[in-house]
Protein backbone atom coordinates (compact mmCIF):
# COMPACT_ATOMS: atom_id res chain seq x y z
CA UNK A 1 0.00 0.00 0.00
CA UNK A 2 1.18 3.45 -0.94
CA UNK A 3 1.74 5.92 1.93
CA UNK A 4 1.88 9.70 1.56
CA UNK A 5 2.74 12.27 4.21
CA UNK A 6 0.59 15.41 4.34
CA UNK A 7 1.61 18.24 6.67
CA UNK A 8 -1.07 20.49 8.19
CA UNK A 9 0.16 24.09 8.53
CA UNK A 10 -1.51 27.19 9.90
CA UNK A 11 -1.73 29.75 12.65
CA UNK A 12 -2.78 29.00 16.21
CA UNK A 13 -6.45 27.93 16.59
CA UNK A 14 -7.45 27.89 12.90
CA UNK A 15 -8.90 24.37 13.14
CA UNK A 16 -6.16 22.07 11.83
CA UNK A 17 -6.80 19.41 14.46
CA UNK A 18 -10.57 19.73 14.07
CA UNK A 19 -10.29 19.24 10.30
CA UNK A 20 -8.15 16.11 10.76
CA UNK A 21 -10.54 14.73 13.39
CA UNK A 22 -13.53 15.41 11.14
CA UNK A 23 -11.85 13.67 8.19
CA UNK A 24 -10.32 10.70 10.02
CA UNK A 25 -12.94 10.01 12.72
CA UNK A 26 -16.03 11.97 11.52
CA UNK A 27 -16.16 13.85 14.82
CA UNK A 28 -16.10 17.45 15.96
CA UNK A 29 -15.58 18.75 19.48
CA UNK A 30 -16.36 22.26 20.72
CA UNK A 31 -13.52 21.90 23.25
CA UNK A 32 -10.32 23.53 22.01
CA UNK A 33 -7.31 21.24 22.15
CA UNK A 34 -3.91 22.83 21.71
CA UNK A 35 -1.53 20.68 19.68
CA UNK A 36 1.89 20.43 21.27
CA UNK A 37 4.53 19.41 18.77
CA UNK A 38 2.98 17.10 16.21
CA UNK A 39 0.09 14.65 16.24
CA UNK A 40 0.04 12.00 13.53
CA UNK A 41 -3.16 10.39 12.26
CA UNK A 42 -3.68 8.17 9.26
CA UNK A 43 -6.54 7.29 6.99
CA UNK A 44 -6.76 4.74 4.23
CA UNK A 45 -8.63 5.73 1.10
CA UNK A 46 -9.01 4.84 -2.53
CA UNK A 47 -8.30 7.54 -5.09
CA UNK A 48 -8.51 6.86 -8.83
CA UNK A 49 -8.63 3.09 -8.16
CA UNK A 50 -5.44 3.28 -6.11
CA UNK A 51 -5.27 2.41 -2.40
CA UNK A 52 -3.48 5.05 -0.39
CA UNK A 53 -2.74 5.72 3.27
CA UNK A 54 -2.56 9.39 4.17
CA UNK A 55 -0.21 10.10 7.06
CA UNK A 56 -1.55 13.40 8.42
CA UNK A 57 1.01 15.40 10.39
CA UNK A 58 -0.97 17.90 12.44
CA UNK A 59 1.56 20.50 13.60
CA UNK A 60 1.15 23.01 16.42
CA UNK A 61 -0.13 26.39 15.31
CA UNK A 62 2.43 29.02 14.41
CA UNK A 63 2.29 32.31 16.26
CA UNK A 64 4.71 35.07 17.24
CA UNK A 65 6.34 32.89 19.91
CA UNK A 66 6.40 29.47 18.22
CA UNK A 67 7.75 29.01 14.70
CA UNK A 68 7.26 25.77 12.76
CA UNK A 69 10.49 23.81 12.30
CA UNK A 70 11.32 23.10 8.67
CA UNK A 71 12.35 19.55 9.63
CA UNK A 72 8.65 18.68 10.11
CA UNK A 73 8.25 19.05 6.34
CA UNK A 74 10.85 16.40 5.46
CA UNK A 75 9.28 13.60 3.45
CA UNK A 76 6.03 15.47 2.83
CA UNK A 77 4.26 14.67 -0.42
CA UNK A 78 1.85 17.56 0.08
CA UNK A 79 0.72 20.15 2.59
CA UNK A 80 -2.52 21.74 3.67
CA UNK A 81 -2.50 25.38 4.71
CA UNK A 82 -5.36 26.31 7.04
CA UNK A 83 -6.62 29.83 7.73
CA UNK A 84 -9.56 30.91 9.86
CA UNK A 85 -12.03 32.91 7.78
CA UNK A 86 -13.04 34.87 10.88
CA UNK A 87 -9.45 36.06 11.56
CA UNK A 88 -7.84 38.00 8.72
CA UNK A 89 -4.34 37.75 10.19
CA UNK A 90 -4.33 33.97 9.70
CA UNK A 91 -4.13 34.37 5.92
CA UNK A 92 -0.83 36.25 6.38
CA UNK A 93 0.51 33.38 8.50
CA UNK A 94 -0.59 30.93 5.78
CA UNK A 95 1.37 32.92 3.18
CA UNK A 96 4.49 32.83 5.38
CA UNK A 97 4.11 29.11 5.94
CA UNK A 98 3.67 28.56 2.20
CA UNK A 99 7.03 30.26 1.55
CA UNK A 100 8.73 28.15 4.21
CA UNK A 101 7.11 24.94 2.94
CA UNK A 102 8.14 25.34 -0.68
CA UNK A 103 11.64 26.39 0.39
CA UNK A 104 12.12 23.20 2.42
CA UNK A 105 9.83 20.64 0.78
CA UNK A 106 10.00 21.83 -2.82
CA UNK A 107 7.21 22.22 -5.33
CA UNK A 108 4.74 19.72 -3.88
CA UNK A 109 0.93 19.84 -4.04
CA UNK A 110 -0.85 22.07 -1.54
CA UNK A 111 -4.24 23.55 -0.84
CA UNK A 112 -5.45 26.44 1.29
CA UNK A 113 -8.47 25.66 3.44
CA UNK A 114 -10.44 28.63 4.73
CA UNK A 115 -11.95 27.01 7.76
CA UNK A 116 -15.01 28.00 9.78
CA UNK A 117 -17.24 28.58 6.75
CA UNK A 118 -20.19 27.93 9.08
CA UNK A 119 -19.42 31.39 10.56
CA UNK A 120 -19.58 33.26 7.23
CA UNK A 121 -21.45 36.15 8.90
CA UNK A 122 -18.22 36.85 10.86
CA UNK A 123 -15.91 36.46 7.84
CA UNK A 124 -12.90 38.84 7.73
CA UNK A 125 -11.07 37.57 4.64
CA UNK A 126 -12.29 39.31 1.51
CA UNK A 127 -12.75 37.82 -1.94
CA UNK A 128 -10.14 40.15 -3.51
CA UNK A 129 -7.42 38.56 -1.38
CA UNK A 130 -8.53 35.07 -2.40
CA UNK A 131 -8.79 35.98 -6.08
CA UNK A 132 -5.16 37.19 -6.02
CA UNK A 133 -4.03 33.86 -4.58
CA UNK A 134 -6.11 31.87 -7.07
CA UNK A 135 -4.63 33.95 -9.90
CA UNK A 136 -1.15 32.71 -8.97
CA UNK A 137 -2.31 29.09 -8.89
CA UNK A 138 -3.46 28.46 -5.33
CA UNK A 139 -6.27 25.94 -4.86
CA UNK A 140 -8.63 27.30 -2.20
CA UNK A 141 -11.62 25.65 -0.51
CA UNK A 142 -13.95 26.98 2.16
CA UNK A 143 -14.40 24.30 4.83
CA UNK A 144 -16.11 23.78 8.15
CA UNK A 145 -14.78 21.20 10.57
CA UNK A 146 -17.91 21.79 12.63
CA UNK A 147 -20.49 20.75 10.01
CA UNK A 148 -18.10 18.83 7.72
CA UNK A 149 -18.63 21.07 4.69
CA UNK A 150 -16.00 20.36 1.97
CA UNK A 151 -13.66 18.59 4.44
CA UNK A 152 -13.63 15.20 2.74
CA UNK A 153 -13.49 16.83 -0.69
CA UNK A 154 -10.38 18.82 0.34
CA UNK A 155 -8.45 15.80 1.62
CA UNK A 156 -9.37 13.74 -1.44
CA UNK A 157 -8.26 16.61 -3.67
CA UNK A 158 -4.79 16.78 -2.10
CA UNK A 159 -4.53 12.97 -2.26
CA UNK A 160 -5.33 12.96 -5.97
CA UNK A 161 -2.75 15.67 -6.63
CA UNK A 162 -0.04 13.66 -4.85
CA UNK A 163 -0.76 10.64 -7.05
CA UNK A 164 -0.15 12.52 -10.32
Amino acid sequence: MLKKKVTMLGAFAVGKTSLVQRFVHSIFSEKYQTTIGVKIDQKMLTVNDQNLTLMLWDLFGQDDFMKIKSSYLLGSSGFILVADGTRKETIMVAKELYQMAIQHAGNIPFILLLNKSDLVDRWEIDDDELEKLEAIGWKIMRTSAKNGSKVEEAFYWIASQMLK
